[in-house]
């Protein structure tokens, strides 16, 4: 049951059955029993029209934008605002419209940009201002601040409290456990499709008093998994880094990156910076998807071959911020997606051993801990957390060296976040070295053992481990004297 004016937050790991609830409210899914209410009395949400005509707007973890339209366009997208003349859209009032909802967002980018033109934390506030745009009473929210930096994240609280002031019932979902705390009024916990805990918000975290009542980051833990989680981001660091894997010099990339950067085998390097310094840009260069212009990269001691085929040839793996359109083919099965990097490896007399292809795909699964009915199950239908882990999975089955890891845990819950950190440790403990990329920087500080800071498209310093801190990354990466 969720309240106006107030923030109910629904909490679960990834297959938990959060995102199917969310598309039986907005109508996308059918329920095979039982009942929604609004207002008191049944509503009967047969399609996402039926949702929207009664005040229910979801804001998806994955993106809806349409590429090619712009800004306005996305926003208002079926619900463009008439022209004088019958059958017209009022374009001039769209777009002023359009351009309220990005200022109240703190989004400064012109309403005509189009949508493909825009950052993934860029194009998260897009989606949230489309649902603020509905004026909607049910507001469904699914991980809104995954791809969005800390001050993105206090805009959009402040957005949330001035949506409660006005009456608000508002859903929301997310894997940052500390940020529940601060806009939360009450949590649901969801566990294999069920409700197992239902508890109002207490600001004593330390000693719960009632747990019928009270809610705290150690039972919402336990709740979500079944079991007592410990979250040990590695188990030792390291000392003595082997040969180096990544030589990156004077490099300058026709996205307009630049810097200089090496990673040795045994080592998880961090890459941080503030949401636009260039993070993504650079390891698209490094991996061959951007041009370089000048500068040198070398793997494993030697120059990898022309774009992403040759990156991958060296040796050289990226697991992308945006899995969906850039890390998997959601339209083919988990198999397929784990053994596409690694057939020439697999397969290298270019014969396909169905067996051998099987074989394979299940000690990925396995490794990994994917959930999926089968290996022939389509990617599409797995939940973020899991696509992720398939993502991963394609590079181990390649036997990569050299990994780029670009916002690994975006979207994953707490139990994926601790068993991929492990999947991290394994690589380095075996020879292989680690770009990490994140916007979470406690992760940065708990798993790198240094780490590079970018700012305006260029590194701007090496962080050693004894120096690795949050306030430091931060000092470094907003420092302009």
């Amino acid at each position: 049951m969720v309240d106006a004016g107030t923030v109910h937050v629904l909490l679960g790991q990834n297959g938990a059955g959060k995102s199917t609830l969310m598309r039986i409210l907005c109508g996308a899914h059918h329920p095979d029993a039982g009942e929604i209410l609004i207002d008191g009395q049944a509503a009967r949400l047969r399609s996402p029209a039926d949702a929207r005509r009664l005040g229910v707007a979801v804001i998806f973890q994955e993106f809806s934008l349409v590429p090619f339209l712009d800004l306005a366009q996305n926003i208002f997208l079926g619900r463009e605002p008439g022209g004088k003349v019958p059958g017209t859209i009022d374009r001039r009032r769209m777009h002023a419209e359009a351009r309220r909802l990005l200022d109240g967002l703190g989004l400064d980018v012109d309403t005509r940009t189009l949508a493909h033109e825009l950052g993934v934390a860029q194009q998260q506030m897009v989606e949230i201002a489309k649902a603020l745009s509905q004026n909607a009473r049910i507001l469904v929210m699914d991980e809104p601040t995954a791809a969005l930096s800390d001050r993105e994240v206090v805009r959009l609280f402040e957005r949330v409290r001035a949506l409660k002031r006005e009456g608000v019932a508002i859903v929301y979902i997310s894997h940052r456990l500390q940020e529940i705390f601060q806009i939360g009024d009450r949590i649901t916990v969801l566990r294999d499709g069920k409700n197992v805990g239902s508890f109002a918000i207490s600001t004593d975290l330390e000693n719960p008093k009632n747990l019928e009542n009270t809610a705290n980051l150690e039972n919402l833990v336990r709740l979500m998994v079944g079991r007592q989680v410990t979250m040990s981001y590695r188990e030792r660091f390291c000392e003595t880094p082997g040969e180096v894997l990544l030589e990156v010099r004077d490099l300058r990339a026709e996205n307009g990156v630049r810097g200089t950067l090496d990673v040795k085998a045994g080592e998880v390097v961090g890459l941080a910076g503030l949401v636009g310094a260039g993070r993504t840009e650079l390891a698209r260069a490094i991996f061959g998807a951007d041009r370089v212009v000048s500068g040198s990269v070398r793997v494993i001691g030697a120059a990898p071959g022309r774009g992403p085929a040759g990156a991958v040839r060296a040796g050289m793996a990226l697991v992308p911020e945006n899995r969906q359109t850039e890390g998997l083919a959601l339209m083919r099965s988990v198999q397929d997606n784990v053994l596409v990097a690694g057939l020439r490896k697999l397969f290298p007399s270019a014969w396909y051993l169905a067996a051998k292809a099987a074989r394979a795909a299940s000690d990925v699964i396995n490794r990994l801990q994917i959930a999926t009915p089968s290996p022939a199950r389509l990617v599409r239908f797995l939940s973020g957390g899991n696509q992720q882990k398939v993502v991963v999975g394609k590079w181990l089955a390649a036997g990569s060296r050299f990994f780029i890891f670009d916002e690994p845990t975006r979207g994953i819950d707490i139990g994926a976040k601790a068993e991929l950190f492990h999947v991290i440790d394994r690589l380095v403990a075996s020879g292989a070295a680690v770009l990490m990329i994140s916007s979470e920087l406690p992760e940065v500080v708990a798993v790198c053992d240094r780490a590079y800071v970018m700012r305006d498209k260029a590194i701007v310093g090496e962080l050693k481990r004894a120096d690795l801190s949050e306030e430091n990354i931060l000092r470094m990466a907003m420092h302009h004297g």
